[in-house]
């Protein structure tokens, strides 16, 4: 018995990582030291720096594997898991620094595992940051052959009296919505259900002439950073911002106000996208479980002075982001004793 016929292939291991080694370097930033192959990797905080705090985040893609590995979509998912961290970070005004991953596999598959290496690195690039370093590991037995699951890291970096934390929003602050491309990659154990009870299709079609569901369901997680960046550059004055992910509005939106303030939503705002409304649809699914599983079309917020209001709009159309005002902040708790108020029910 070897190692080999356990089930680990060591050597096309060390194959792989010399193939996704072009793409790890394309990611580079000046602040990184050294190169792929280390046992950690370095980078120096950015120059000029005057008083720097690290802000880190952890997280994955959760069951939109499942339908990405059934129909063998592998990059998308790797943008999700930048995306899903770096979205995170960059709420408190940061700027991703460098990114991690951790693939473990029951049998490597290198055209697989390549694809979603070259997603990662995707979006790395989009949002700025190295991929420094990652780990695969073959789990024969733990994984089934051809599954996969994924885990991203994500570090950032902001100066201390530059940090965007909600300590700054007052009543009368208006909030504004940066649209979403889909679901992203949370709900996906409903989704999954519904999918399984209604015996959908891949090339079932999400209305007359649009995009197959399957297409709606699996587009990449929108990347904020850049938005964000260029928010901070105009400047627009921030006062607080929401990556809307699991439990939606009413979880996410309320993370970024302060005691003492609520958030009212105006719900008819901005017509909810096609896929929602087919979800609900098929799924019977009822309107609060709809707020607090999606994000509905909503997938960052900006919360910020009347006065920013124009010119954040404007920086959000420049860069290719469709926003609207959303809502607006209120003293006192929200009188449906909700997070939120002005939401349906």
């Amino acid at each position: 018995m070897d190692y080999r016929t356990a089930g680990v292939d060591v050597v096309a291991g060390r194959a792989f990582v010399e193939r996704i080694r072009t793409s790890v370097e394309s990611t580079r930033r000046p602040e990184v030291v050294g190169g792929l192959g280390g046992f950690g990797g370095l980078c120096r905080l950015p120059a000029g720096m005057r008083k720097p705090l690290l802000v880190s985040g952890t997280d994955g893609v959760g069951t939109k594997l499942e339908l990405a590995q059934a129909h063998g979509r592998h990059h998308g998912v790797g943008i999700d898991l930048v995306a899903m961290c770096v979205n995170d970070v960059v709420t408190s005004g940061a700027q991703p620094l460098f990114f991690l991953d951790y693939i473990a596999t029951g049998k490597l598959a290198p055209e697989a595992m390549a694809a979603v290496v070259e997603g990662i690195a995707d979006g790395c690039r989009q949002s700025g940051c190295a991929l420094l370093g990652g780990e695969t590991a073959e789990m024969p037995g733990f994984y089934g052959a051809g599954r996969y699951d994924l885990a991203g890291f994500c570090v950032a970096v902001v100066e201390e009296d530059e940090l965007i934390d909600g300590s700054r929003v007052q009543a009368g602050d208006q909030i504004l919505a940066v649209a979403s491309s889909g679901v992203h990659s949370n709900g996906f154990s409903l989704v999954r259900r519904i999918l399984e009870l209604q015996g959908v299709g891949a090339d079932l079609p999400l209305q007359p002439g649009g995009p197959a569901v399957l297409d709606a369901l699996l587009e990449p997680t929108v990347l904020y950073p850049a938005l964000v960046a260029a928010l901070l550059a105009a400047p627009v004055e921030l006062h607080g911002m929401a990556h809307i992910t699991g439990g939606g509005l009413p979880e996410n939106l309320p993370r970024t106000l302060p005691p003492g303030l609520h958030g009212w939503i105006d719900a008819a705002s901005w017509e909810r996208p096609p896929l929602f409304r087919w979800l609900q649809e098929k799924g019977e699914v009822p309107e609060a479980d709809l707020w607090n599983t999606f994000n509905l079309g909503v997938g960052f917020v900006l919360v910020l002075p009347e006065a920013a209001v124009e010119a954040a709009l404007a920086v959000c159309a420049a860069q290719g982001h469709r926003a609207w005002r959303l809502g607006e902040v209120r003293a006192g708790a929200a009188p449906d004793a909700q997070p939120l108020a002005g939401l349906p029910t």
